[in-house]
C-alpha cells in the first residue's frame, strides 16, 4: 500500500540505513526458516516516507533479528523515485548482499532490476505490489497479499450490521490501483447477491490517493450528493480522520466504517462514538506484518532454512466495535496516532520508529 499521505521524519528516509542485527536475536528458539549459513539481508523500499513504511521497516528488522545467522540488515529508501529504487537494488547487489526483500512500488518498471539481481545469484523476494514476471525466472518468489480477503471480511460485517441493505461508499487510493480493485472484487462478491446494497459514488471506488486532504474533498462531495450514507469502506482508515467530522458539521451521524486499523482512527472513534449513534467501527489489519513473511522467505533461501508454508499474506480482522471480537477498538492515547496496533511490533517500538530523530 503506497501510503504517501502521512509524512515521516527524515531520519529513516535517507538513501541507505544500515541496521546491524547480529547478536540481537534474544529469542528462546531459532525459527525453522533460519538456516545454518551466514547471510546479509537488505530491505529495498520504493517509498519510505510515511509512518506505515517506518513501522513496516522496523518490523522487517525485527523479523530478521530472530535469525542469529543474519549478520546485517541494510535498508534503502527509493523516495518514490523509480530510477533511485532501481539504483538501490543494483547498489545492494554490488555491495554483496545475499538476499533482497523489495517493495516494488513502481511495479513492472522494477522488473529488469529484480531479474538482474536474481541472475546474479542474489536471493530476490519482491512482495505486496506485483512487479510482473515469474517466480524462479525473474526473482525467487513473489510474496503476495490477499486483498480480496479484506473486501470479503468488510462485506460480511456490513451484512451483519445492515441485514436489510444500505448505501455503501467505497474509497481507495490512486485510480486503478490493484489493491482497491481486488478489495472491491471481494466486497462485491459478498454484497451483490440479493441486490440489497447500493454502491454510491464513483466506481469501482472513489479516488483519494490515500491522502487526508483528498479524502476530505471526496467525503464533502459525497455528503452533499447523498442524503443517506450507511457505511463507508476504506482501505486506509487513518486517512479518514480529518474528514469524518464533516458529517457532524452537516448535522448527521458519522456512518459505520469498515476499514484498516490505525491508532489515530481508534482514538477518534473513542472520542466521537457517544454523539454519533451510527458510528460502528470494524477494522482489518493494516498489514505491516506482510513484510515478515517476505523476510522469512529471503532468510530461508539465503541461510538454508525451511521456507514458509505460505506465499500469500492474509491480513486478519483486528477490531469490531459491535462484538468486541477478536478485539474491541483499541486506542493508545499515550502514543502517536501514526502507529498500527494490529502489527506484531510492540506499540512502544513502533512509536520509537515513528519518532526517530
Amino acid at each position: 500500500m503506497k501510503f504517501s499521505s502521512i509524512k515521516a521524519h527524515t531520519a529513516l528516509t535517507t538513501a541507505a540505513l544500515i541496521l546491524g542485527v547480529a547478536g540481537s536475536a534474544a529469542h528462546a528458539e531459532t525459527p525453522s526458516w533460519c538456516g545454518p549459513k551466514k547471510a546479509t539481508i537488505a530491505f529495498l523500499d520504493g517509498f519510505g516516507g510515511n509512518s506505515w513504511r517506518l513501522v513496516t521497516t522496523a518490523s522487517a528488522k525485527d523479523e530478521a533479528a530472530k535469525c542469529p545467522n543474519v549478520t546485517s540488515f541494510e535498508y534503502a529508501d527509493g523516495q518514490g523515485n523509480t530510477q533511485k529504487a532501481i539504483s538501490d537494488i543494483q547498489g545492494m547487489v554490488a555491495k554483496g548482499a545475499n538476499a533482497l526483500v523489495v517493495f516494488p512500488d513502481a511495479g513492472q518498471a522494477i522488473l529488469p532490476a529484480l531479474r538482474s539481481s536474481h541472475n546474479a545469484g542474489v536471493i530476490t523476494v519482491p512482495y505486496r505490489v506485483t512487479p510482473g514476471g515469474q517466480d524462479s525466472k525473474d526473482y525467487d518468489v513473489f510474496v503476495d497479499t490477499d486483498f480480496a480477503q479484506a473486501g470479503k471480511l468488510w462485506g460480511q460485517w456490513i451484512q451483519q450490521i445492515l441485514p436489510n441493505g444500505g448505501n455503501v461508499l467505497f474509497l481507495s487510493g490512486p485510480p486503478g490501483n490493484s489493491q482497491g480493485l481486488d478489495e472491491g472484487t471481494g466486497l462485491h462478491q459478498v454484497l451483490d447477491p440479493g441486490r440489497k446494497y447500493q454502491f454510491i459514488g464513483e466506481q469501482p471506488f472513489e479516488v483519494t490517493h490515500w491522502d487526508p486532504a483528498e479524502t476530505q474533498k471526496v467525503l464533502s462531495a459525497a455528503i452533499a450528493q447523498n442524503p443517506k450514507i450507511d457505511v463507508i469502506v476504506s482501505d486506509f482508515g487513518p486517512s479518514l480522520v480529518a474528514a469524518l467530522p464533516l458529517f457532524e458539521q452537516s448535522g448527521r451521524s458519522i456512518p459505520a466504517l469498515a476499514t484498516s486499523d490505525g491508532n489515530v482512527l481508534s482514538c477518534f472513534w473513542e472520542d466521537h462514538k457517544a454523539r454519533n449513534p451510527d458510528f460502528k467501527l470494524f477494522t482489518v489489519s493494516t498489514e505491516n506484518d506482510n513484510v515478515r513473511l517476505a523476510v522469512q522467505w529471503a532468510v530461508a533461501a539465503a541461510t538454508g532454512g525451511k521456507p514458509p508454508a505460505e506465499e500469500t499474506f492474509k491480513g486478519p480482522v483486528f477490531e469490531n466495535s459491535v462484538t468486541g471480537q477478536p478485539n474491541p477498538v483499541k486506542c493508545r492515547p499515550d502514543l502517536p496516532g501514526a502507529i498500527y496496533l494490529s502489527a506484531q511490533l510492540p506499540a512502544e517500538k513502533q512509536a520509537d520508529a515513528v519518532n526517530a530523530k
